[in-house]
């Protein structure tokens, strides 16, 4: 579908062999995979890994500050990078990840784009990466291939995601967990890439060989308090958008536990199946979606076997469990934002053991104020042993007032704990 936005620029299929496209870093682990995966199929992709005052202060400058929090931190993380003299700006692409749903995450382009011409860089081309068909880019159009090739650029990365998180804490040595981290993305972007056999099969060895190798990193044994992370999908991954949230859990002693990006995928997925029992869509919509879940639900099966058969680690629970878990507290149908799955991914962590919960969500993000914050009233009745803190982020919140509610919510989980 051809775009009528007047500040569209296409990508075109010569700028794919001299132009830099830059993404923005919502998960670090994952983006740096994918990256190197498109990079095998010719493309030039950077992340930027960018942080600092001066981006959210870039942002507010070229975009409202009603605008969402993290189009404003993406916004100026980009014209960051274009004024930074590190890159040619014409001859530099924007690439932007978006659902197309309904909240205001769907006019992330549209804004940027504005604050790009308003900058003086409304010659850039803005890719918008989405499965809704919201615009063309002759120059990036994904085969089956690679869009399964990136399926298991998201498998691995949930995997490392995992792995590094209930590693960390506990390594004798700092830093092995996370350089162990960098060893296997380099690994993986080329083993998924263009000249690889393994794309459509998620491979076991491999994952098999990645788990080992934690499991190897000498650990020490305490009982640390474990801390899951929920809340709006970029605040939640993006150290950017929570202050380094899970560094400064780790620093606190924690060990942090977030579900992965698969359980996102998923979810989207079965909103397909949902709108025909609500609304009776079907059509190729419904039936691609039941295809999409299945295939999803099974790969993520097939991940937590990997882990329950090596046995040092602990597994997420199959997605099948978390829908389950959702049942009686809000309805399938709720699915602004990250809608129904927020509630159901507190759910999950405390199912699992992990009753100490940070929500977080950009200050104003109405869909995740709903599931997030006001779901926590109804969830502590059921669960009473449950600690649940709520936590906001916006340029005009002070990291110091975040940093003593999640001391506040560190302490009461310490003393359950002894």
């Amino acid at each position: 579908m051809a775009a009528t936005n007047k500040y569209y620029i296409e990508f075109t299929e010569e700028m794919k062999d001299d132009y830099t496209i830059l993404v923005p870093n919502m998960l670090p682990s994952h983006f740096k995979l994918i990256c190197n995966f498109m990079n095998t199929y010719g493309y030039h992709m950077e992340l930027l890994e960018t942080e600092g005052p001066e981006i959210t202060e870039l942002g507010l400058r070229y975009v409202h500050n009603d605008a969402c929090y993290p189009a404003i931190l993406v916004i100026g993380q980009f014209l960051d990078a274009l004024k930074s003299g590190k890159y040619d700006p014409h001859k530099t692409a924007l690439i932007y990840f978006q659902t197309g749903g309904g909240c205001r995450a769907s006019n992330y382009i549209s804004l940027l784009r504005k604050a790009l011409a308003k900058a003086g860089f409304d010659y850039v081309p803005v890719i918008s990466f989405s499965f809704s068909d919201l615009e063309d880019h002759s120059g990036f159009k994904l085969s089956i291939k690679q869009l399964l090739g990136l399926l298991d650029a998201v498998l691995y990365g949930d995997l490392l995601w995992t792995l590094v998180n209930q590693t960390k804490p506990y390594e004798i040595t700092a830093g092995e967990a996370d350089a162990l981290e960098d060893e296997w993305i380099r690994r993986l972007g080329d083993s998924i890439g263009s000249d690889s056999s393994l794309i459509m099969r998620h491979s076991k060895d491999i994952s098999r060989e990645i788990i080992r190798d934690f499991a190897k990193i000498p650990k020490e044994k305490r009982n640390a308090v474990k801390v899951g992370i929920v809340g709006e999908i970029y605040v939640k991954y993006a150290p950017l958008g929570n202050n380094k949230l899970v560094d400064f859990l780790n620093e606190e002693g924690a060990e942090v536990t977030t579900p992965g990006l698969l359980d996102f995928l998923t979810y989207c997925a079965y909103n397909g199946i949902v709108d025909q029992k609500f609304y009776g869509r079907g059509g190729l919509v419904f039936w691609g979606s039941k295809i999409a879940y299945k295939y999803l639900c099974k790969k993520k099966r097939g991940l937590i076997a990997l882990l329950e058969e090596e046995g040092s680690f602990d597994a997420p629970c199959p997605f099948e469990h978390v829908v389950a878990l959702n049942e009686g507290y809000i309805s399938p149908g709720v699915k602004m934002g990250e809608g129904w799955l927020l509630t159901a991914e507190m759910l999950e962590l405390a199912d699992s053991g992990i009753k100490n919960i940070v929500c977080v969500q950009p200050f104003g993000c109405l869909p995740n104020h709903v599931c997030g914050k006001g779901m926590m009233r109804p969830i502590k009745e059921r669960n009473p042993d449950i600690n649940i803190v709520a936590v906001d982020y916006d340029p005009g919140a002070s990291k110091v007032n975040q940093e003593n509610r999640l001391k506040l919510m560190l302490s009461t989980a310490r003393d359950r704990l002894s």
